[in-house]
């Protein structure tokens, strides 16, 4: 009886480590593999055994330490590709063999050199021989799409005849499109008799941005495994969607009445962990889990979202583990976003204040692409804290070598009166922020520390970003000099003085304005 629940098959590890750049370790596929297994997927295509000993020895230790999944191993339709799969996908809690050759003419004639007929030979004879091992067998039709449909019934036949419990069509080059897929999913169901009795699963590469739409196509016809990978990583142009196929079907249920077994939350994290594994970031604009998925700039947008999410948004960022929405700042933002980002920030000024501000802001916005917060606390201290300079820096004299301990000696103005430090410190800059600390008697943490080049060549100038926090108070200075350490040592005075403001000012008053 059709339950309606599909079975999702992640193949990451497999299909999604063949992209060129993405090549992984045993320990980090093993990392990917735990966090699948929290993520629920129900097949773990854990790797190729045959294709090299650093692979097998991933598959068999994933294999050995992953017990809520089944896990495949892939095997070329010959009897040492089996073998070595199965030693490596043995000591599994619910191994399974994953084994295939191409049905297409194209493939039989440029690739293999073989018959239709020698090829139906060796899937039945793989397939058999597969079954000696264990129970858990899948088939795949490699280039099935672009194969003469009467032929791929032969082969599902024979490969179901043979023992297999699961048969796989692949749209191996991303060629088919939907309406296609439906017709020959439904031809296979309706001309092999004995595919009502196997799990009937499909595998879509996105080479005409096709592959999710491809397969939930596929389920709707009778597909109950879907073949996919984590950000659409694979081959090529990558393989169907894992994130996109589990919310196709949860958001649009009323569409495609199918369920996994996802715990959704658990999507936006392993995104995460498989960008930083496989140091491939996911694109802005990427469905589910992209940086913009969930993010507003335009004004009508922000406006409508901050009254009720659903306008704008057709699934919440916690469902698949985003803390939330985000509201990009920029010249298409209007009022009510600007405002709710200064109320984030603690201000809650008067309504002339405000529009003093917003005014600023727009006119700032028409410059840069984005404003970011740092932007606005910059608005803020121009509007409100121009005296606020409560430390300056004097002169700020470092030693260093290979041969001595690095010296920092700062002479600071602070509340208009003269402050001499030397501290020693790991470095100049850790030193110089040493004696900064002690002179003001301030030792926030540091969160960030970037440098970058305003201008190039050996005299270049640098840029110096650092962002600190004490006692939940967050602030961030910038300092440029052509010496670094100097520029280091301005930055950290920048943030202090926006620190020591806004923790003597909290938060500015909404009837009194400033």
């Amino acid at each position: 009886m059709d339950t309606g629940l599909v079975k999702i098959f992640d193949t990451t590890l497999r299909d999604g480590e063949q992209a060129p750049g993405c090549g992984m370790t045993a320990e980090e596929k093993l990392r990917v593999a735990y966090q699948l297994e929290k993520l629920g997927v129900d097949v773990i295509e854990a790797g190729f055994p045959a294709s090299s000993e650093g692979d097998f020895q991933s598959v068999k230790l994933i294999s050995e330490s992953i017990r809520s999944c089944e896990i495949a191993g892939l095997c070329r339709a010959n009897f040492n590709d089996i073998d070595r799969g199965w030693e490596a996908v043995k000591g599994a809690e619910s191994p399974r063999i994953h084994t295939f050759i191409a049905t297409s003419n194209i493939h039989l004639k440029h690739k293999l050199g073989k018959t239709r007929d020698e090829v139906l030979e060796i899937i039945s004879a793989a397939v058999k021989h597969a079954k000696r091992y264990t129970e858990n067998v899948e088939f795949s039709c490699e280039d099935a799409t672009r194969t003469d449909l009467d032929y791929l019934c032969k082969a599902v036949d024979i490969a179901i005849k043979a023992g297999a419990t699961t048969i796989n069509i692949p749209d191996t080059v991303g060629y088919t499109v939907p309406e296609e897929f439906s017709y020959i999913i439904r031809t296979l169901k309706e001309k092999v008799e004995s595919l009502d009795k196997v799990i009937l699963s499909v595998h879509c590469h996105n080479d005409l941005g096709l592959a999710v739409a491809n397969s939930i196509a596929a389920i709707k016809e009778g597909a109950r495994q879907v073949e996919c990978t984590i950000n659409g990583l694979g081959e090529r142009a990558g393989n169907a969607s894992l994130e996109e196929i589990v919310m196709a079907l949860k958001v649009r249920h009323d569409r495609n009445p199918f369920k996994t077994r996802i715990v959704t939350e658990q999507i936006y994290p392993t995104s995460r962990l498989v960008a930083h594994v496989t140091g491939v970031n996911v694109q802005p604009n990427k469905a589910i889990v992209g940086a913009n998925a969930f993010a507003h700039e335009a004004g009508i947008h922000q406006d409508g979202v901050l009254k009720e999410r659903i306008t704008y948004e057709i699934m919440t960022p916690e469902e698949v583990g985003i803390p939330s929405n985000k509201i990009i700042l920029g010249k298409h933002s209007g009022r009510h976003g600007f405002k709710r980002r200064l109320e984030e920030f603690g201000y809650f000024l008067s309504e002339s204040d405000f529009q003093r501000v917003f005014q600023r802001f727009k006119e700032l916005a028409d410059k840069k692409k984005y404003v970011f917060d740092e932007d606005i606390e910059a608005l803020i201290s121009d509007e409100f804290i121009r005296s606020s300079n409560f430390y300056r820096i004097i002169s700020a004299n470092f030693a260093s070598g290979t041969d001595m301990r690095p010296v920092a000696t700062v002479k600071l103005l602070i509340d208009d009166e003269e402050v001499t430090v030397s501290e020693y410190g790991d470095g100049p800059v850790d030193a110089a922020y040493k004696a900064i600390s002690k002179a003001t008697g301030i030792s926030p943490n540091l969160e960030h520390y970037i440098v970058a080049a305003i201008t190039g060549g050996t005299d270049a100038q640098g840029e110096v970003t650092v962002r600190i926090e004490e006692d939940g108070v967050v602030s961030q200075g910038q300092g440029a000099s052509t010496d670094i350490i100097v520029a280091s040592a301005k930055a950290f005075i920048n943030a202090l003085n926006k620190l020591r403001w806004r923790k003597e000012h909290p938060k500015l008053a909404s009837t009194k304005g400033v």
